[in-house]
């Protein structure tokens, strides 16, 4: 066999099976599409389950793939073992009803044998125990010798998830040679040693499971097969795991020379650089599918790779943020594959760089606040950091819990990991459940109606909002009905309409559908995943019966406003992007006829004047007077023109252009103005965050511009006149004299305040107790500012050393403790961090700081005396005599 690179390897698989009449697909994102059952994709055949159930119909019936995933089941194993990774490339040939088992098995032979050269002698089949007729065709057909065939069991060659769809598997194995062998003389493939890799799976999935053990043949037979890119190219290239494979060999290079160590000098080392490797192109592709740094969900599992990669580079002694810069190397490695790598480069550095410099200030947070832990431990005798502490670290301040073990064990302590897990899991069952809650991207409002014997709506509102149709389908509550009469609600379908169905973000029109019998009032319109159009709304008068002939008439002034906004929302995209940068990207919107939402990523609160800048872009490509081309392109010629794709989106091989000169060229199905200059004027309401690394966007046109305008001019009126002035020009000058007032009246009050707590010193100390030599102080205030009691425990620091002071200020229904200690008392083992806290946990709240001072918060006042009760018994575990 010849060496050959990994990218190599893939174009000889997707090739090959191209010449043996297969479509050849795009790797789907790693974000599924309209399947809220799994949180990223983890095999080949994923993103093609309903391809598989016959819900949707493939683009043929054969299909081949290379298709990125993600697992993490085993992160915490990843650097540690050379075997284990989270991100991997999944190639594979799929049979929807087409062939079967005589020619994949016969395509498997020919690929690996051919086209890899890899030697026959080396090669191993494994079939299912009972599945003689895969036996026979292997050793009968194909020619493999008896010798280098295994027979396994419903464990290792039998693929079936519970009821539904399953069937035997077929597995190719290359033997590594006796060195990597366990010295059994009875070693073969399925043995746990390392000799025989199994790297192509063939699953004939050919019986109906019905959930209680008891199989039926399907009448479409299907062929699903999966072989790992990363192992095959291990094999060719004579590596012993995926570490060492050309393309990952490159990021690794990239890593030790930042890190200026090499690679297989010393065993730790190897572990740290395997992590970084294996997380950074993990990263570097959830990121490219849209996938943002979050606490929860994808972006929780996106943050944990970046944290884990950055804690490592931490390890190997790497000073500041350095995974954007591997960046690029994943992309060089990468970009003739997925192109789309290149595109989003820019977006793909900032959303590492961004997560690696607020992990820079986490780590060190977390880091002071276990020493607290720790030294908490010392003083108490105990060996054993509790669960709930590590967790607390891991979940509220991302401090890793294997950072926290090694920190631990360094220092000769422990952690209950029970404890920490018990918490975890509570914590997954919660992620769990808010998924399973995640709803669908389509809408049916049809129960149990099987609806595929209907034919799809025809839409015509491109052109008209007006059409003549008949009505098909008529449904009430779930069940179908052949009429409807005066009040009732209904949804009534018709094969064609021009009213718009929900999509896009684009909500769905309104109007009336009438005859000479009835009038229906449409308050939505939505549409099933199989594309009948659903007129929603109750009937007005009269009677409707399907088969009626009727005149659909959509609402043509809200009908305009949405085109307007939808507009807007193109040229909105298009100058974000030319202000802020490439990065920008939509992350979702919603257009209705009063405005447009955009939700867009990018990592800072815009500027007055990038605002401003964005506001001026739309408006003058509206002053422009631009025509709106819209067009029905092949999609590849869209591409070329610099179409822009809505992510997650599925398209066709014939797509929709709304092209605003070159400003603007976007993939859209809703429906837009014919003239930008038909927007009138745009103006941006508000920009504000809605989750990491997305901001939204609201604005509005047109109408929507005049009604901003004279609430504006409202405003200010009201303003003028609770002034009390006369000229309204006057308003700013006005408010800015008031304000100045307010501030000196303020600046006084707090001087006042200072005043009158310097004069409570004397008695502060005059009332303060005893402990160990030093003078404790506590005291408490309602309705101080905080810049007051900042200044009183600075006085009281300032009057004696020994010194330790815990004051209480109540504002409302809230509270907050600060406490002081001086110089003498922190030498004695006073911690103004740890007392707060203890003082704190009585009222349910929390909080920390330095030794000399410290502030938290109480969330039950009323237990603050008795918090404050509680100071001796806390300082009793602190100062030694």
């Amino acid at each position: 066999m010849q060496w050959m690179g990994l990218n190599e390897v893939r174009e000889k698989f997707l090739s090959f099976f191209e010449g043996k009449e297969h479509y050849r697909l795009n790797s789907f994102p790693l974000v599924p599409i309209n399947d809220k059952s799994l949180l990223l994709i983890n095999s080949g055949m994923a993103p093609m389950k309903k391809y598989f159930t016959g819900e949707e119909t493939p683009p043929s019936k054969r299909v081949t793939t290379c298709q990125k995933c993600i697992r993490t089941p085993d992160i915490e194993n990843v650097g540690k073992t050379s075997r284990h990774g989270t991100f991997f490339e999944m190639l594979g040939n799929f049979s929807f009803g087409d062939y079967f088992k005589n020619e994949v098995t016969g395509w498997a032979w020919e690929f690996c044998t051919k086209v890899m050269e890899l030697p026959v002698d080396r090669l191993y089949v494994s079939v299912y125990l009972e599945d003689d007729e895969t036996y026979d065709i292997w050793t009968k057909k194909i020619g493999v010798s008896p010798d280098h065939m295994v027979r396994l069991g419903k464990a290792d060659n039998f693929w079936e998830i519970g009821s539904g769809p399953c069937g035997p598997c077929s597995e190719i194995y290359f033997d590594r040679g006796e060195k990597y062998g366990c010295g059994n003389p009875d070693c073969a493939p399925g043995c746990d040693c390392d000799r025989f890799v199994e790297f192509w799976n063939l699953v004939f999935s050919q019986f109906e499971n019905d959930g209680n053990g008891n199989y039926s043949d399907l009448k479409q037979k299907n062929i699903d097969t999966g072989m790992g890119l990363e192992r095959l190219a291990c094999i060719v290239q004579g590596v012993d795991n995926l570490f060492e494979v050309d393309t990952v060999q490159n990021i690794i290079k990239h890593i030790s020379k930042i890190a200026n160590v090499n690679y297989h000098d010393d065993d730790k080392k190897d572990i740290s650089i395997r992590v970084i490797t294996d997380h950074i192109r993990g990263s570097v592709f959830m990121i490219c599918d849209g996938v943002l740094t979050s606490n929860e969900g994808r972006g929780y599992v996106l943050r944990r790779l970046l944290r884990r990669a950055a804690r490592h580079g931490k390890l190997l002694g790497i000073k500041g943020p350095f995974l954007y810069k591997v960046v690029e190397t994943v992309i060089n490695e990468n970009k003739g594959a997925y192109p789309e790598l290149l595109e989003k480069k820019a977006l793909i550095e900032k959303v590492v760089k961004i997560e690696e410099e607020n992990f820079a200030k986490t780590i060190d947070q977390g880091l002071s606040i276990l020493d607290s832990f720790i030294s908490d431990l010392e003083k108490e005798g105990k060996k054993t950091l509790s669960g709930a502490d590590a967790f607390k670290l891991y979940d509220t301040f991302g401090f890793p819990v294997d950072m926290t073990s090694d920190i631990l064990e360094e220092k000769g302590f422990e952690l209950d990991l029970d404890g920490f897990n018990a918490l975890m899991n509570e914590q997954k069952v919660r992620a769990r459940n808010a998924r399973n809650e995640l709803g669908d991207l389509g809408w049916v409002d049809s129960g149990e109606i099987d609806l595929s014997d209907l034919s799809d709506t025809v839409f015509t509102g491109y052109d008209s909002l007006n059409e003549k149709s008949e009505i098909i389908a008529i449904i009430n509550d779930g069940k179908l009905f052949t009429e409807i009469s005066d009040n009732e609600k209904a949804v009534i379908i018709v094969n064609k309409t021009p009213f718009y169905a929900e999509s896009g973000g684009q909500v769905g029109d309104t109007g009336e559908i009438s005859c000479e019998n009835g009038k229906f009032i449409v308050s939505d319109t939505k549409k099933t995943k199989d594309g009948k159009f659903m007129h929603i709304g109750y009937l007005e008068d009269g009677m409707l019966s399907v088969n009626d002939t009727v005149e659909l008439a959509v609402k043509s002034e809200r009908r305009a406003s949405i085109m307007r906004n939808h507009s807007a929302a193109h040229l909105l995209q298009a100058a974000l992007r030319k202000v802020l940068g490439s990065h920008v990207e939509q992350s979702g919107s919603y257009v209705d006829e009063n405005r447009v939402r955009f939700d867009f990523t990018h990592f800072s609160a815009m500027t007055s004047d990038e605002i401003s800048k964005v506001e001026c872009l739309v408006n003058e490509m509206i002053l422009e007077d631009v025509c709106v081309m819209k067009k029905e392109l092949p999609i590849e010629e869209a591409k070329k023109l610099g179409a822009m794709a809505l992510f997650g989106e599925k398209y066709g091989d014939i797509v929709r252009v709304v092209k605003m000169s070159d400003f603007s060229v976007e993939f859209c199905g809703g429906t837009h103005v014919d003239n930008t200059g038909k927007l009138g004027l745009f103006k941006i309401i508000s920009e504000n965050s809605v989750a990491s690394g997305v901001r939204r966007i609201e604005g509005t046109t047109g109408v929507g511009v005049l009604k901003l305008l004279e609430e504006a001019n409202n405003t200010i009126l009201n303003v003028a006149s609770n002034l009390k002035l006369k000229n309204i020009n006057e308003v700013v000058s006005k408010t800015e004299s008031v304000m100045n007032e307010l501030k000196e009246k303020d600046r006084e009050i707090d001087i006042l305040n200072s005043k009158l707590a310097s004069t409570q010193i004397d008695d502060l100390f005059n009332s303060a107790t005893e402990f160990k030599g030093i003078k404790v102080i506590t005291s408490e205030f309602n309705g101080a500012s905080m810049d007051v009691i900042r200044n009183l425990g600075d006085l009281i620091k300032d009057k004696a050393e020994n010194v330790i002071a815990v004051l209480t200020n109540t504002a409302g229904d809230k509270a907050t403790i600060y406490c002081v200690c001086g110089k003498e008392s922190v030498k004695k083992g006073a911690n103004a961090g740890t007392i707060v806290r203890e003082v704190a946990k009585v009222t349910g709240g929390g909080g920390g700081g330095k030794p000399d001072s410290a502030m938290a918060g109480a969330k039950d006042i009323s237990k603050l005396g008795e918090a404050l009760s509680k100071l001796p018994e806390i300082l009793e575990t602190l100062i030694k005599e």
